[in-house]
């Protein structure tokens, strides 16, 4: 009875056995009891097993059925001085990695990021989406994150992850150039961006990222208005065909009787409002169709420079040209200028010909 007692106190199977699905470590419990020699050790796919002897980090299993012996454990053999053997019972910590996938995990910004855009300028973006993380070194991962805690979960460390991909997102954003209105096409190659530049540091961690969402990329609230309204503009074009259609639409649409009453009433309000406003009526002038075009702005008048002896004189408008002929200061003969002539020029020789038909000639010698 002495020896099953003492039999029971060595453990000699260790195993997990996980049915949660977000544990990423689990201790296994030995109760302070010492392991066999010759225990058998079970890895599940999925599974890694880390020894920890004395606070420090002894041998490494992956998935697969092992025989706790010297030729298995080379480190814990350095560790407790087993160079000549042992097959005496052992204490250490073991402790159980889930090397699978932990999906749908979710990432997003809680701050705006700011991007110089092409278009717009300086803008405002939020993003989020989601990402699958792996232990991909189970030693890296026991020192760097894990340390002594019995149970770890994936929320424990998706914080630190979640705060790791927002600064390399926010860093990648702002330099690839990508014009905002462009970036859902290319939430793929983003997603490739951020997760090449998120990859050395989650290594660190003894982490990888297998996958990495961008779910969506938005513009703050006043901005998607203007893109709003500026779409509106560009679908409407010609605004009577436009309201043409609204009309059909809304009268097409659906619904109870009363909706068809007060879309007939609309309908033929819209009509007598036409018509009524086609004659002039008291909702309104004729409408800019029927009304006769306005006549078109009087041409500028034409400026003339005079020259007199070696100087001149002007700008002159027409108007003011037949004062000078019957003062004689504009004769036939005077040199004239105006804008478009290529030189200087008798003023009988240009437009202002016509001006001189009615003016009678110098009277003939000796009359």
């Amino acid at each position: 009875m002495v020896f099953d007692f003492l039999k029971g106190e060595f453990i000699d199977v260790i195993d997990w056995t996980d049915d949660s699905r977000d544990t990423m470590v689990w201790r296994f419990e030995r109760r302070g009891n010492a392991i066999k020699y010759g225990a058998k050790l079970t890895v599940r796919e999925g599974q890694a097993a880390v020894f920890i002897h004395e606070g420090q980090l002894a041998d490494v299993f992956g998935p697969g059925l092992y025989m706790l012996e010297t030729n298995n454990m080379p480190v814990m053999t350095t560790l407790q001085h087993w160079d000549h053997g042992f097959n005496s019972p052992f204490k250490a910590e073991v402790y159980f990695i889930s090397t699978t996938r932990f999906n749908d995990l979710k990432w997003g910004t809680k701050n705006p990021i700011m991007c110089r855009d092409p278009e717009f300028g300086p803008v405002r973006l939020r993003a989020f989406g989601t990402y699958s993380m792996r232990v991909g070194d189970p030693a890296k991962f026991m020192q760097e994150i894990v340390g002594t805690d019995g149970e770890f979960t994936a929320d424990e460390i998706s914080f630190q992850i979640r705060n790791v991909i927002i600064q390399e997102f926010s860093r990648v954003i702002a330099g690839s150039g990508i014009p905002v209105l462009d970036m859902a096409a290319n939430t793929a190659d983003l997603g490739k961006l951020v997760t090449t530049a998120i990859a050395p540091q989650i290594a660190e961690y003894g982490l990888t990222l297998p996958e990495f969402y961008i779910e969506n990329i938005s513009l703050p609230e006043e901005v998607e208005k203007a893109l709003d309204k500026r779409t509106s503009v560009g679908i409407a074009g010609d605004l009577n065909k436009y309201m043409q259609f609204s009309a059909a639409e809304a009268m097409g649409k659906p619904g109870s009787a009363g909706d068809a009453m007060t879309a007939g009433m609309g309908a033929a309000m819209g009509m007598a409002m036409a018509q009524n406003m086609a004659q002039g009526g008291p909702w309104g002038a004729a409408p800019a169709a029927a009304a006769a075009p306005p006549p078109p702005p009087p041409p500028a008048s034409r400026q003339w420079h005079i020259a007199e002896n070696g100087a001149t004189k002007g700008p002159f408008s027409e108007s003011d040209l037949p004062a000078l002929i019957a003062n004689g200061s504009l004769t036939r003969a005077t040199q004239v200028w105006s804008a478009g002539m290529d030189g200087w020029k008798p003023a009988a020789e240009t437009d202002l010909s016509r001006l001189f038909a009615q003016v009678p000639p110098p009277p003939p010698p000796g009359a």
